[in-house]
C-alpha cells in the first residue's frame, strides 16, 4: 500500500478488528521510526534495547521520531505503582529528603531513604511490601475434629507429598489417629510450626504398630523422608512456586495484614519520623492524586529555613505541574501507592500520556492505542483536550482509535479495510472526515454517517426480569455497606466513570458471592500461566439475601490473555484442536502407522520437529543487532516432522489446518458438527479472520475474550447461567459490537442473564437494565446514583452518565429509575 498522511495533525487509523490499522501505525510507522533512531545508537548499546523489529517497507519519506503509547497490562510486580510510573515518587522522595521536618537529632536522610523499593529506605519486617503473611492453627486445622490421617492439617499438600509427611508422623512416634483437639499442645505447635527437618527412615503403607516393630527390628525402609512443618510448606510454596494453582491453592491458609512495624507504609521508621505539611510520605502515597494536589496548594512555606522555602517551593510546584494532567484525564482517584497491576490498561495508557505532556517534547509523532478504551463518555473530552495540547506543543497525534466520538472530532482519518485479515489491509480512504461519507465498503462509514443521522437506538421494550438477585453489605475497595440488585433472565448494564466501583461491584463483588454460593473455582485457564503479583486476594465482604437459587452455573469472562506463550493458540484453547487430531488419528494413513492423536499434538515429541520443538521458528542471534526469530530451516514453519506431515486428511495435513483461517476452516470442516459449531460462533462473533495457529501472543484483549466467550458458548448450558463480562466492546469497531451484541442476546433469549461492566453508550442503550455507579471516582464514587431501564436513567440528574445515552422512549417501561432504597 501506499499512503500520504500529514504532520502536526490529529490523525485516527479506523477499521474493524483485524483490518490492519495497528499493523500500519504501529508496525510501519512506529517501528520504522523507532530503527532509524536506534542507528544512531551505538552498536552495542543497541542490543541492550527492546526493538519492534525491522517494518516491511520500501520508504517513508518526512518520518519524525515516535513516541509509542500502547495498551498494556499492568506489570505482575507489586512494587511498580502508579507514583514509580508517573516519576511522582520521586519527587516527593526529594521533597522529604531536602524540606522534610525531621525530628530533633536526626540526621538527614537521602531520597533513597524513602523509597521502600531500596534496601536502606525499606522496612526490615515486610521488606517494603507493606503487608505480612502469616499462618495460624485455625487457618491450617480448619475442623480440629479430624485425626491426622483424615487429613486435620489441610494446608499440607495434597496426594502422596501429603501421604509422605503423615508417613513420617508416624515413625516420628506421634499418634496419627487421634482427633487433632485431642493431641498435646507442644506436639501441635511442632508439627505446624517447627523449623526441624529431620530425616527418617519410611515404611510406606506400614501400620503404626508394624512401623514400630520395624524400626525395632532395623528393617530396611521403603526410603528416608525429610520432614516440614505446616507452617514452613505453605510459606515456601508461596514464595517459590510458578504454579498458579499452587500458589492460590496454599494462599487459602495464609492470613495477610498491615505489617505491625510500619503500619502499611512500606518504609523503616527514622523515613516515616520524617513529616512535611503534618504527613509523613507513607500517608501522602495513600491519598488519592485529587487530594495530594489540593493538600499541596493549600501549604504555606512558613518558620523553616530559607534553603528548605525554596526547595520546597521548587519541587511542590513541579508536583502540581505533573498532577494537573493527571487530574484532568480523570485519574485523581488513583493513590500513588496503588500497584500497577491492579491499574486497568486504559488507566496505564492514561498515566504514561499524562508523563509525555510533562516532557515537553516538540516535533515528534505520538502513537496511540485507542487512548478511549475504558473511558466514560464524560471523561472522553479531558482526553480529547490532553491529545490537542500534545498537537499544539508541535508534535502529531495518531491515534488507533474504535470511538466514533474521537473519530468526528480528528483532523484526518485513514480507513483500512475492507474487512479483517487476508480481506483487509488496504486503504480505503485518507483526509479530512467528512470525506469517508461517500466511500463504498467502509463499515466505519457506515456507522460514523449512519443513513438516518438520527439519534438514539432503536426502541425495543425492555424484557421483563424473571427474578432478582439482592447483594447487601458489599465491601470491596471504594464500595462500603453497598446493597444493590440485579435482575436475572435479562440484559444489565452497569456505568459510571473510572473508578467509580463497576468493577469492584461486577468483577469482584458479585462474581466472589456468587462463585462463593455455587462452590466454584472463579480460575480461567489463562491464569494457570500467571505470574500472581506476589499478594493474596482481599475478599469481599458481604451476602446474598435473595435469589442466588436461581442460578446453576456462573461465567466470568475477561480480557486477560488466553496464553502466555506461543504454543497457546486459537484451536488449542476452544478444544477445536482435540477433535481435529482425532479426525487425523482416524485416517487410514494415521493407523496403518500405529499413529494416536497424541502423535498430531506439536508440544509432544513424536510428532514434531525436533529443530525447533514445534515452535515453527528459531532465534537467530545478530551481533550487535536485535534477535530475529526466522522460519525453521527443517520444517519451514510447518511445527512437525516429516512423517507426521505425510498424513493427510482431505489431501490437507495437519499443518494446512493450523494455516487456514476461521472462515476457510468451517467450509471445510462443515459436515463435522463438533467443529462446525465452534467455528460458526468464531466466525458470527466476528473473529472469522483469525488463522486457527494463530499464537496468543498475537491476540489483543478484546479478541482474547471474545474467544473465551465461544468456549463457553459452545458448551451445552444446564440451567439458569450468570455470564459476567467486564468491558467486552475494548478494542471492537462498531460492525465488531453488534455481532457480540447478536451472541449476548442470544444468550438472554436462551434463559440466561448477562452482566456488563460498560462505557460503551451504544450498548448501554440497548439494555434491559442499567445501574450506574458514582456519582465520581475512588471515594467521591462507590454509591448507586440510578438503577432502571435506559430510558428512566437517561432521565436522572444526578448521573453522569445520563446525558450520554441516546434512546428513543418507550411506553410502559416497567420498575423505570428506581434507586434501592439503601442509597435513597
Amino acid at each position: 500500500m501506499d499512503v500520504d498522511i500529514p504532520r502536526d495533525a490529529l490523525v485516527a487509523f479506523t477499521g474493524v478488528s483485524g483490518s490492519g490499522k495497528s499493523s500500519l501505525a504501529f508496525g510501519t510507522i512506529y517501528a520504522e521510526a523507532q530503527r532509524r533512531y536506534f542507528e544512531s545508537v551505538a552498536p552495542y548499546a543497541r542490543r541492550l534495547i527492546d526493538q519492534v523489529g525491522v517494518p516491511a517497507v520500501d520508504a517513508i519519506h518526512g518520518l519524525p521520531p515516535a513516541v509509542a503509547l500502547q495498551q498494556q497490562r499492568g506489570t505482575p510486580n507489586a512494587r511498580s505503582s502508579v507514583g514509580s510510573v508517573t516519576g511522582l515518587s520521586s519527587l516527593l522522595r526529594m521533597l522529604y529528603s531536602r524540606a522534610g521536618r525531621y525530628p530533633a537529632g536526626q540526621a538527614m536522610l537521602y531520597a533513597e531513604d524513602f523509597s521502600p523499593n531500596t534496601p536502606q529506605g525499606a522496612c526490615p519486617h515486610c521488606h517494603g511490601l507493606g503487608r505480612v503473611y502469616e499462618v495460624t492453627e485455625a487457618s491450617m486445622v480448619p475442623d480440629p475434629s479430624l485425626t491426622i490421617r483424615e487429613r486435620a492439617v489441610a494446608a499440607w499438600p495434597p496426594a502422596w507429598h501429603g501421604q509422605n509427611l503423615r508417613d513420617i508422623l508416624v515413625t516420628l512416634g506421634i499418634d496419627v489417629d487421634t482427633p487433632w483437639r485431642d493431641l498435646p499442645r507442644k506436639t501441635r505447635d511442632w508439627i505446624l510450626f517447627t523449623d526441624e527437618q529431620p530425616t527418617v527412615p519410611v515404611y510406606a503403607g506400614f501400620t503404626p504398630a508394624e512401623t514400630r516393630a520395624a524400626l525395632k527390628r532395623k528393617t530396611e525402609p521403603s526410603y528416608q523422608g525429610t520432614f516440614s512443618s505446616a507452617r514452613r510448606y505453605v510459606m515456601h510454596t508461596f514464595a517459590t512456586t510458578q504454579s498458579a494453582l499452587m500458589k492460590r491453592r496454599v494462599s487459602r491458609y495464609m492470613i495477610g495484614g498491615a505489617c505491625p512495624v510500619c503500619d502499611g507504609k512500606r518504609l523503616k521508621r527514622e523515613a516515616l519520623s520524617v513529616t512535611f505539611d503534618g504527613l509523613d510520605i507513607g500517608t501522602l502515597s495513600q491519598l488519592s492524586l485529587a487530594d495530594v494536589a489540593q493538600r499541596l496548594k493549600a501549604v504555606r512555606h512558613t518558620g523553616s529555613s530559607q534553603e528548605k522555602r525554596i526547595a520546597a517551593e521548587r519541587i511542590v510546584a513541579d508536583v502540581l505541574m505533573r498532577l494537573a494532567p493527571l487530574l484532568t484525564l480523570g485519574l485523581g482517584h488513583l493513590s500513588l501507592d496503588r500497584a500497577t497491576p491492579s491499574v486497568s490498561p486504559g488507566e496505564l495508557q492514561r498515566l504514561r500520556l499524562a508523563t509525555q505532556i510533562c516532557s515537553n517534547l516538540f516535533g515528534v509523532i505520538y502513537v496511540l492505542d485507542e487512548p478511549s478504551a475504558g473511558l466514560h463518555p464524560a471523561d472522553g473530552e479531558a482526553l480529547m483536550a490532553a491529545l490537542r495540547q500534545l498537537q499544539a506543543a508541535g508534535n502529531s497525534v495518531y491515534v488507533v482509535e474504535h470511538d466514533l466520538h474521537l473519530m468526528r472530532q480528528a483532523d484526518w482519518l485513514v480507513d483500512v479495510g475492507p474487512q479483517a485479515g487476508e480481506r483487509g489491509g488496504q486503504v480505503l480512504y485518507s483526509g479530512p472526515v467528512d470525506g469517508l461519507r461517500g466511500v463504498k465498503g467502509s463499515s466505519t462509514a457506515a456507522h460514523l454517517f449512519p443513513p438516518s443521522e438520527g439519534k438514539g437506538q432503536p426502541a425495543r421494550p425492555p424484557r421483563t426480569p424473571q427474578a432478582w438477585l439482592r447483594l447487601e453489605g458489599v465491601t470491596q475497595n471504594n464500595l462500603n455497606d453497598l446493597a444493590a440488585e440485579f435482575p436475572l433472565g435479562v440484559f444489565t448494564a452497569v456505568t459510571g466513570v473510572s473508578g467509580s466501583g463497576k468493577s469492584s461491584l461486577v468483577s469482584r463483588a458479585l462474581v466472589d458471592l456468587v462463585s462463593e454460593h455455587l462452590g466454584q473455582d472463579t480460575t480461567s485457564p489463562s491464569e494457570e500461566d500467571e505470574d500472581l503479583d506476589g499478594e493474596p486476594v482481599a475478599s469481599t465482604g458481604g451476602r446474598i439475601v435473595d435469589g442466588a437459587a436461581h442460578i446453576r452455573r456462573l461465567v466470568q469472562v475477561d480480557q486477560k490473555p488466553i496464553g502466555r506463550t506461543p504454543r497457546s493458540n486459537l484451536a488449542t484453547y476452544t478444544g477445536l484442536f482435540d477433535h481435529v487430531r482425532k479426525l487425523f488419528s482416524a485416517t487410514p494413513a494415521a493407523r496403518s502407522r500405529r499413529f494416536d492423536a497424541g502423535r498430531f499434538s506439536f508440544n509432544v515429541a513424536k510428532g514434531r520437529c525436533e529443530t525447533c520443538e514445534g515452535e515453527g521458528c528459531v532465534s537467530v542471534e545478530l551481533l550487535f543487532m536485535p534477535s530475529v526469530f526466522a522460519p525453521c530451516p527443517t520444517c519451514h514453519g510447518a511445527r512437525y516432522n516429516e512423517a507426521t506431515l505425510k498424513v493427510r486428511y482431505r489431501d490437507q495435513s495437519i499443518a494446512d489446518v493450523l494455516g487456514m483461517t476461521v472462515e476457510s476452516a468451517l467450509a471445510f470442516f462443515a459436515d463435522e458438527p463438533a467443529l462446525a459449531r465452534p467455528l460458526g460462533l468464531l466466525q458470527g462473533i466476528g473473529l472469522g479472520y483469525l488463522r486457527l495457529g494463530q499464537p496468543a501472543t498475537e491476540l489483543s484483549g478484546g479478541e482474547a475474550q471474545r474467544i473465551k466467550l465461544v468456549t463457553e458458548l459452545q458448551r451445552t448450558a444446564r440451567g439458569h447461567t450468570l455470564y459476567v463480562l467486564d468491558e467486552p466492546t475494548t478494542g471492537l469497531h462498531p460492525s465488531d459490537v453488534d455481532k457480540l451484541m447478536a451472541q449476548l442476546n442470544d444468550l438472554v433469549e436462551a434463559g440466561h442473564s448477562v452482566v456488563v461492566v460498560e462505557h460503551d453508550m451504544r450498548v448501554v442503550a440497548q439494555a434491559d437494565w442499567v445501574i450506574d455507579l458514582g456519582p465520581g471516582a475512588g471515594q467521591a464514587g462507590g454509591r448507586i446514583v440510578a438503577a432502571g431501564t435506559p430510558q428512566a436513567v437517561a432521565k436522572v440528574t444526578a448521573s453522569v452518565t445520563a446525558p450520554y445515552i441516546e434512546v428513543t422512549p418507550v411506553v410502559g417501561s416497567s420498575r423505570a429509575g428506581r434507586v434501592p432504597a439503601a442509597q435513597g
